[in-house]
């Protein structure tokens, strides 16, 4: 893959290389019809869904109470957001691919549970005729299962569609997590609202407390077992032993949250559930930001090394492999490029496709999607080669 057309530069200040002079632009993809297909009717889909929980909220809860517990929902949801936007930085995922993950947590899937446990206390009446399921049955087992079920769920809908650019644990760790901040999101106005109702601003401080303080990341833990675990999947070439990954990922999902739900009715008052929250919750959490920190380091590995291969094939100078592969050289490669007009757009380009590029070819060499990465291939290289040009039209470069 030699570009005979590449030139020695100037070094760039802050030990990013200049970027030589590649071939004209070429023209980039265009998104395919299946695509296009799914983005009109999944939002559809999701947009109304999203309309009927907002009414259902809206007229069941009633206006004070919902616009309440919804200003006070945005809390907690702003500080996983962050947490997922840190984790998303490498190689951020699509933003409606993560707009509609969010709209299927706070929608889709808060619709599913809802209809489901009208289901079940129907049946349960019906079959019985005594009361319905009690709520440790409905806590410990239904709200897991249906719940876990429908988010991940949501995940796998993404997978599907954007298979090609899913590229391992990191992204479902992401799709995962996003769903559940909306779910959260929807939930907390739910407990929020019935708080304020049943206890005033006292109960409603005190859940506040618990859920938008003690555990935002509580259901960010459960579906991002699904996530990580469909990404891994993704990366098998097994599609049985791809099957068995989803599956036991989803199990411990639904096992995680069948235990938090569940540890409520093993200790007694808020003393308690301090101390079960120390002992267990917080380790589990810690384990959690150990397992993300290390997914980042596979991430940043698997960049330097493949796009090693693309400079000794040509179309990178080493100076760049360094810089595109660590998140210092990156922040120092965006400061230089600041300094140009329309620089630090056209360097966020060129960062965001070689990223892609390193992980397409991740694709290729462990022999994962036929021809598809090929293809995919081809067209990253287009277009870093366009923002190359972009680059050198910044600094003011003849090409």
């Amino acid at each position: 893959m030699t570009d005979p057309a590449r030139t020695a530069a100037e070094p760039i200040p802050g030990g990013a290389p200049a970027l030589p002079s590649l071939p004209p632009v070429p023209a980039r993809r265009t998104p395919s019809t299946a695509l296009i297909v799914f983005t009109v009717l999944g939002f559809t889909i999701v947009g109304f869904l999203a309309l009927a929980v907002t009414a259902y909220l809206f007229f069941g809860l009633g206006p004070v109470a919902f616009v309440i517990s919804g200003v006070l929902a945005l809390i907690p949801l702003a500080v996983v957001i962050t947490a997922i936007t840190l984790i998303d930085r490498w190689e951020p995922e699509p933003r409606p691919a993560l707009l509609f993950a969010f709209l299927w947590g706070a929608a889709a899937s808060v619709a599913a549970a809802l209809v489901v446990d009208v289901g079940v206390q129907i049946f349960v009446e019906l079959a019985t005729g005594g009361p319905a399921t009690t709520d440790v049955l409905a806590s410990v087992i239904q709200a897991p299962v249906v719940e876990e079920g429908a988010k991940g769920l949501g995940v796998l809908l993404l997978f599907w569609v954007f298979r090609r650019q899913f590229d391992g644990p990191v992204d479902g760790l992401v799709y995962g997590a996003t769903i559940a901040a909306g779910f959260a999101f929807t939930e907390n106005i739910l407990y929020f609202a019935s708080a304020l109702a049943d206890g005033g601003i006292a109960s409603l401080g005190i859940t506040f407390g618990l859920r938008g303080i003690m555990a935002p990341f509580a259901h960010v833990m459960f579906t991002a077992c699904t996530g990580v675990a469909i990404g891994f999947a993704a990366r098998s070439r097994n599609i049985a032993a791809g099957i068995g990954i989803v599956i036991a990922g989803w199990l411990l999902a639904v096992g995680l949250h069948a235990f938090w739900n569940g540890s409520t009715y093993l200790v007694e008052g808020l003393g308690g559930f301090f101390l079960l929250y120390v002992l267990v919750q917080v380790p589990l959490f810690a384990v959690a930001i150990v397992l993300v920190v290390q997914l980042r380091k596979a991430e940043t590995r698997a960049t330097a090394a493949r796009l090693a291969e693309y400079a000794a094939a040509g179309w990178y100078a080493p100076d760049e492999v360094r810089f595109l592969s660590t998140g210092a050289g990156r922040r120092a490669a965006l400061r230089w490029a600041s300094t140009l007009p329309g620089g630090r757009r056209a360097m966020r380009s060129f960062i965001r496709d070689s990223t892609r590029l390193a992980f397409t070819r991740q694709r290729i060499v462990t022999g994962r999607g036929g021809l598809a990465p090929l293809a995919d291939e081809r067209a990253l290289l287009d277009a870093v080669t366009a923002d190359r040009i972009a680059l050198a039209s910044a600094r003011g470069v003849a090409l």
